[in-house]
């Protein structure tokens, strides 16, 4: 295949990378903070991950200028179009994450990213709202990330001075976490099992109650009993999908296995700030636990993705 046919069926799930090495970085950063680990680690992650997003960006924007029937094809598919806001949320990740780097540049990242994904949540709640053609054996968690992805703006957002526009956007959030779980769970208890390509995104739904504690905490400075209720709930989560661990490992690699990234990197930050909050043992040592396996977990991913695009496995069309 041409590299010209490989830039036509390029994945908008690539940017889902982003959101898992991120949340590496961040997981990284408040490692340094909690358990001492080198600095060091934490800002070259994120300087690398701002890399990959320049070099994901160039590639899909070819793909918009030079295919954009494929990207129109894209942002009506009832799965793919989820992962369009991942690109918005990634600004907002690297903002979040760069703070410490390039406070300056940081600010600008997410407050593009926060913008923008609050234009393209409108979008797509809006397409919800009005289509035909999807089915409940449509959704999936990879629904969560346009409308849910926004609780993830106050993490940055307090800091940066904004906490009455950052409460607009957690609400937003935890409203469709409420709702989209709710359908999910029933989909996947009443319908068919979600097919291999898609059973990875059950760990998305360890994202929201993770990383809602995490801009939770930043919004109310506290550890109440809606944020201990948060991280036990993606505590549990992440619990109810590791038992089923060989389920998951018998798969096929798909791009969708980046899907355990994100939500594992934010329930590590998690646990760490809880262990601050509390002086917990167990907690640390879940974060210390979780940091190590999200370290190996990204990495191997990082190494399959690699072989799968070598081997052509990826940018195909699908058949």
């Amino acid at each position: 295949m041409t590299d010209s046919h490989r830039i036509e069926h390029f994945p908008i799930a690539f940017f889902a990378m982003i959101m898992g090495l991120s949340g590496l970085s961040l997981a990284w950063q408040k490692a340094a903070e909690v358990l001492h680990t080198p600095a060091v680690v934490g800002t070259a992650l994120v300087l690398a991950t701002a890399g990959i997003f320049l070099v994901l960006v160039g590639i899909y924007l070819t793909k918009l200028v030079r295919f954009p029937a494929a990207v129109a094809a894209e942002l009506r598919h009832p799965v793919k179009m989820s992962f369009f806001p991942a690109i918005s949320i990634s600004l907002v990740l690297l903002g979040t994450a760069l703070r410490g780097v390039s406070p300056d540049l940081a600010y600008g990242l997410w407050i593009v990213g926060a913008s923008a994904h609050l234009l393209v949540t409108l979008y797509i709640v809006t397409q919800w709202m009005h289509q035909a053609h999807f089915e409940i054996t449509h959704i999936n968690p990879t629904w969560f990330i346009p409308a849910v992805g926004n609780i993830l703006v106050p993490i940055a957002g307090v800091g940066f001075g904004h906490a009455t526009l950052s409460w607009f956007f957690f609400s937003i959030g935890i409203l469709f976490w409420l709702v989209l779980l709710k359908i999910v769970f029933y989909r996947v208890f009443f319908h068919a099992p979600l097919p291999g390509r898609l059973l990875p995104t059950l760990f998305i739904m360890v994202a929201p109650p993770a990383a809602g504690f995490v801009a939770y905490i930043q919004l109310a400075g506290s550890l109440d009993g809606f944020a201990r209720i948060l991280v036990n709930i993606g505590l549990f989560l992440t619990l109810l999908l590791l038992v089923q661990a060989r389920r998951f490992a018998s798969l096929q690699f798909f791009l969708s296995f980046w899907a355990y990234s994100f939500p594992m990197a934010a329930m590590t930050i998690a646990t760490l700030i809880h262990h601050e909050l509390t002086g917990s043992g167990v907690f640390l040592w879940l974060g210390a636990v979780l940091l190590g396996l999200t370290t190996v977990l990204i990495s191997w991913l990082i190494g399959l993705t690699i072989r799968a695009a070598a081997n052509g496995q990826i940018c195909q069309p699908e058949g």
